[in-house]
């Protein structure tokens, strides 16, 4: 390492993209360490043995390609960090009925926030990562993260809930290529990742079946409940909000009594009640966000907002209006079908991603 240079810390998984946000950085003259996180280790029911982002494998691979590369590799613990920002969050919110997505507050106080902190501890001046997104210097000083230039892997959603200062120091080295242009470019730099498979599951739930890990890690019990129509009626019972998600249809223990399919509307934990309806009784145009978080804040009569309520959701065209306590109305030109609070709601201007914040119970 070049201590009179620069330095520039690469968070690695052992995967193709933050490998390969390591060779272009190298492959510039910049000065690198890599960093990976223990984020999960823990072994019982419903948790992956070890975390699918960190296993022994993965590690073995991300040194590899460190040393490959000329960089010095560091594996740091992160469990007790990752089990308070993230973990426990996640548990939180189903046993609040919401609907909770774990990436963003591992991207907002892990990955973000106590890696970057941990990396500027080393000498590092910044830290890249292999998100899918682009980041642009604007002319006030700020700075606007964009999507990336392959749509099907754009990231700019969970990464939403970055600030300014977090910007300033973040590189995203990848997020100009497409994901065969990737494969195609550690294939020729003999990477031993051109390969890898992705994982999209979530990295400390074993099998990607939450609901099991939701049972056996949740302070509060499993308990059935009724299962109620809009107007009241109760004509089931579920065997734990848990277990269900808005706009579900199928599953759901009922008796048919019209023809019409019925859907999971909201939850009601305070009752431990599960309220079906029509699919029309889904529809949103209308809803609250809290928690919102602004990249670069627009202004309220911009004709060309979108919103996105789902990792790779479609654009929405919307209206904002800002209510304070970092609250936001949002609304649609068109209608929702299975909004569900705690989930993310991120805007938009083009391919500009501006922030975005939680959907609020209703």
């Amino acid at each position: 390492m070049n201590i009179d240079s620069p330095v520039t810390a690469v968070a690695m998984s052992g995967g193709l993209d933050s490998s390969m946000a390591a060779a272009l950085l190298v492959e510039q003259g910049v000065d690198c360490i890599g960093i990976m996180m223990r984020l999960w280790s823990e072994q019982g029911p419903g948790i992956a043995s070890t975390n699918k982002c960190c296993s022994a494998d993965s590690v073995d691979v991300a040194r590899a390609v460190a040393d490959r590369l000329g960089m010095p590799f560091y594996l740091v613990n992160a469990e007790e960090p990752f089990r308070k920002a993230v973990v426990e969050p996640y548990i939180d919110g189903f046993d609040l009925g919401r609907t909770p997505n774990p990436c963003l507050n591992c991207n907002r106080r892990i990955r973000f926030d106590w890696l970057l902190r941990y990396a500027l501890g080393l000498g590092a001046e910044c830290l890249a990562t292999g998100h899918h997104v682009r980041r642009r210097s604007e002319a006030d000083g700020s700075f606007s993260l964009l999507r990336a230039a392959d749509p099907m892997k754009d990231q700019s959603y969970v990464l939403s809930v970055l600030n300014q200062q977090q910007l300033a120091r973040s590189l995203f080295p990848v997020g100009t290529y497409t994901k065969p242009e990737l494969r195609d470019m550690a294939r020729q730099r003999d990477l031993p990742v051109a390969d890898k498979q992705e994982s999209m599951d979530l990295c400390f739930v074993a099998d990607d079946d939450y609901r099991r890990f939701l049972e056996d890690w949740s302070p509060a019990p499993v308990q059935p409940g009724p299962i109620v129509t809009i107007e009241g009626d109760t004509v089931g019972t579920h065997q734990g909000l848990h277990r269900y998600t808005i706009g579900q249809r199928r599953g759901l223990d009922i008796p048919v009594h019209s023809r019409e399919p019925r859907y999971v509307i909201r939850k009601l934990p305070e009752e431990n009640a599960l309220v079906i309806g029509s699919r029309s009784d889904l529809a949103t145009l209308e809803f609250q966000v809290e928690e919102t978080n602004w990249i670069r804040r627009p202004h309220s009569s911009d004709p060309d907002l979108t919103c996105q309520i789902r990792y790779r959701g479609r654009d929405i065209p919307c209206a904002l209006e800002e209510t304070g306590d970092n609250g936001v109305t949002v609304l649609l030109q068109e209608p929702q079908y299975g909004v569900a609070p705690g989930q993310a709601a991120v805007f938009y201007r083009g391919d500009e991603c501006l922030g975005g914040g939680l959907v609020a119970s209703p």
